[in-house]
């Protein structure tokens, strides 16, 4: 094979310079809110921790209870629910920040629920790293639903998702994941997810994400200390119930957060003290396949890989033809 190192450079900046001037464009997301998307507002300062939105949450998806190392130990089964975070028969968890006594609620020196679930994000990574679409983002209402036969497995979703939220089924001879696709079975008979449904404060209500923004963005400015008449169930809903409003942190989670989520969050306490991520404006997503199709636009990828082959085979051709 003759060809010398001189030649071999000529190769590599001819494919170079022919995928030159290949910008690419990197917006803040690629995906957009769909038309019809639907989410859950879940404001903290109304949760009072009952786990209604649970057990809800279990019979209409039909999960059964976590059981706790002492029931397993005694041989006992489905006394009682002890999960004590996500996991693969739970899709929907209430989690307590505490500071001191718990003298305050809704307090940084006090105390605060956070309900945890799949957040829906508007441009989410699960679906982008998987190789085999076995989550897709419906082009409608925005859900992010999970097609078990579809799955092959390689997890690669749990790694992905920044709000560490899909659970793989372990213990099971055919595992699927696991994560919540608010209630989209009951959805499609005109129902809404079982959270929003049997929450007897209005802690998480449902509604298109457009109408749970406005009515989010308008509780940031009501008066702290002030009586507040808020929806139950739906944010539409004729059924109010009233609370003593809270002083929230001036910040809508979700809003903004990896491109977006259709599941917002309001809290009086700091949202990274919840267990909440810090995340910018972009999902990861939207940047690692950028730079995937940037390498790929302009074949600059293929052509750097197959000259270094070429120049590869050379050297082994040339040690081959004039050993020492």
């Amino acid at each position: 094979m003759n060809i010398e190192r001189r030649d071999f450079f000529k190769i590599i900046s001819a494919g170079v310079v022919t995928a030159a001037g290949i910008k690419p464009a990197l917006a803040e997301t690629r995906a957009k809110l769909p038309p019809d998307a639907v989410g859950i507002l879940y404001d903290a300062t109304l949760c009072i921790g009952c786990k209604s939105c649970e057990v809800a949450c279990k019979r209409l998806n039909k999960k059964p209870p976590t059981n706790s190392a002492i029931e397993e130990k005694a041989g006992i089964k489905n006394a009682w629910d002890a999960s004590t975070d996500l996991d693969s028969n739970t899709l929907n968890k209430i989690k307590l920040y505490r500071k001191g006594n718990l003298a305050i609620k809704d307090s940084e020196d006090g105390y605060s629920f956070i309900k945890r679930a799949c957040m829906h994000c508007i441009d989410p990574d699960c679906v982008s790293a998987c190789p085999v679409t076995a989550l897709t983002k419906d082009s409608q209402n925005g859900i992010v639903k999970y097609n078990k036969n579809a799955c092959i497995g390689c997890r690669y979703c749990m790694v992905a998702c920044p709000y560490n939220i899909p659970k793989f089924e372990y213990n099971k001879a055919f595992p699927e994941i696991v994560k919540c696709e608010m209630c989209a079975h009951v959805q499609a008979e005109d129902g809404i997810p079982g959270c929003c449904e049997f929450c007897p404060t209005g802690a998480s209500v449902f509604g298109k994400v457009e109408d749970l923004m406005k009515e989010a963005k308008m509780r940031l400015n009501l008066k702290p200390g002030t009586r507040h008449n808020f929806p139950i169930s739906t944010i539409a809903s004729k059924f109010k119930t009233p609370h003593v409003v809270s002083k929230y942190i001036n910040y809508v989670y979700g809003e903004k957060e990896g491109g977006g989520t259709q599941y917002i969050i309001l809290s009086a306490v700091p949202f990274v003290k919840l267990g909440l991520p810090k995340l910018s404006g972009r999902s990861d997503a939207s940047v690692s396949e950028n730079i995937q199709h940037t390498i790929y636009k302009g074949m600059i990828g293929p052509v750097v890989l197959f000259g270094g082959l070429i120049y590869a085979a050379y050297k082994t051709t040339k040690n081959q033809n004039n050993p020492e």
